[in-house]
């Protein structure tokens, strides 16, 4: 995504994405979602039809309990599918299977939110099929259908898979995450430690909206973004990862991300919300990454470099401690037209001040758009400058 994208971190094949999701708040793995609807049956929620039988002079009763969340499972959960994750890996010298056939690295959930012509669109995390070489699809009924990554995203954790809808038939329907308050009811549906325990439904409310948890993508230790994401206490667990959260309408709300797992804490499962993931999700389909734009500088933040090199080489004044340090400028691009020199520290963009590069990073990718014109603050020696700069598209 451009020079200042050349910061971006390079993907790493994991050989267990049913552990987890790496590179997150530490102690966060794999998401979850929650249930829409959940009150005591005892206090009347739901129908119960009973039926009385006599078998070898001792009365049978059967009940049959229909409740909100049951009718919403019913309908929803067939739109929810396994996402199985193979890649080639090293020959075991006692297995007779040849080296070169893609094993299982791990195995995860999707939703189905699309059927178009002889295609069906498929939304999951970017970690669940990060380093594929294939992808297998596992519909509720078990039937396995290969799968196309048609593109990923490593700062959202979204990916779009592509495949035959001849045996499809469910498609998950498009809610309003903008809308959501805490103690809605939710139900999250994924499948959680693998396959084995396909389609399983978890129940809770929202915890939390707009919440901001900071990801260590490259994990290097320093946070490269912060996920804004949906908070609940359904219960979580790895193999989630990319299932739906789900409210009482039957409507999807959230793909399943990640939770927090800690010994000293329980019930805090995170999930995209879907209002979020929508635009990334078109991009992705459309064009297999999402567009994104890009200053044209390769760049650091002041905090990492030494005071002394600071107040020396940089020449700053001695109350600016924080901003981003313009490393390297790319020819022909919207920094460079606009005079951005290296050693410049910006320090504010749009009117916000940009302490750091997560900063920096995060007010390209969620306020700004390919073609803007935004105003730059920025110190070149002791002086305080503004430059226009154009954004142009990342590479």
């Amino acid at each position: 995504m451009g020079y200042y994208n050349s910061l971006e971190p390079k993907k790493k094949n994991r050989s267990n994405f049913v552990s987890g999701f790496t590179g997150i708040l530490a102690g966060a793995v794999l998401a979850g979602v929650v249930l829409p609807g959940y009150t005591d049956i005892e206090q009347g929620f739901g129908e119960e039809t009973q039926q009385t039988e006599n078998v070898s002079g001792l009365e049978n009763v059967s009940s049959v309990i229909t409740s909100d969340v049951t009718e919403v499972v019913d309908a929803t959960s067939a739109s929810v599918v396994g996402v199985t994750n193979l890649q080639s890996g090293q020959q075991s010298p006692f297995s007779q299977s040849s080296g070169s056939e893609p094993q299982e690295a791990g195995a995860g959930s999707g939703v189905i939110y699309k059927k178009e012509g002889d295609s069906a669109f498929i939304v999951t995390n970017n970690h669940v099929v990060e380093g594929a070489e294939q992808v297998t699809v596992t519909l509720s009924d078990g039937t396995e259908i290969d799968a196309e990554v048609l593109g990923t995203d490593i700062w959202t954790d979204l990916a779009v898979l592509k495949t035959a809808a001849d045996e499809i038939e469910a498609v998950a329907e498009f809610g309003d995450s903008s809308v959501l308050k805490a103690g809605e009811p939710v139900i999250a549906i994924g499948n959680p430690l693998g396959l084995q325990f396909s389609g399983s439904v978890t129940t809770g409310v929202i915890s939390g909206t707009e919440r901001s948890i900071p990801i260590d993508i490259n994990k290097d230790g320093t946070e490269d973004w912060q996920a804004e994401v949906l908070q609940t206490d359904a219960a979580i667990n790895p193999g989630n990862s990319g299932g739906a959260l789900i409210n009482s309408q039957g409507q999807l709300i959230g793909i399943n991300s990640m939770k927090i797992a800690r010994d000293a804490v329980e019930g805090i499962g995170l999930a995209i919300p879907i209002n979020s993931a929508i635009p990334v999700i078109e991009d992705l389909e459309a064009k297999g990454e999402v567009e994104r734009p890009a200053l044209g500088v390769s760049i650091l933040d002041l905090q990492s470099v030494p005071a002394p090199i600071r107040q020396n080489e940089l020449n700053l004044p001695a109350e600016v401690e924080e901003g981003v340090v313009v490393e390297t400028v790319a020819e022909g691009s919207g920094a460079e037209i606009a005079g951005l020199r290296q050693s410049d520290v910006i320090v504010e963009m749009g009117g916000e001040e940009i302490p750091t590069v997560l900063e920096l990073r995060q007010y390209l990718y969620t306020k700004a758009e390919v073609g803007d014109t935004l105003n730059i603050k920025f110190y070149r020696g002791a002086e305080l400058m503004e430059a226009e700069v154009e954004l142009t598209e990342g590479m």
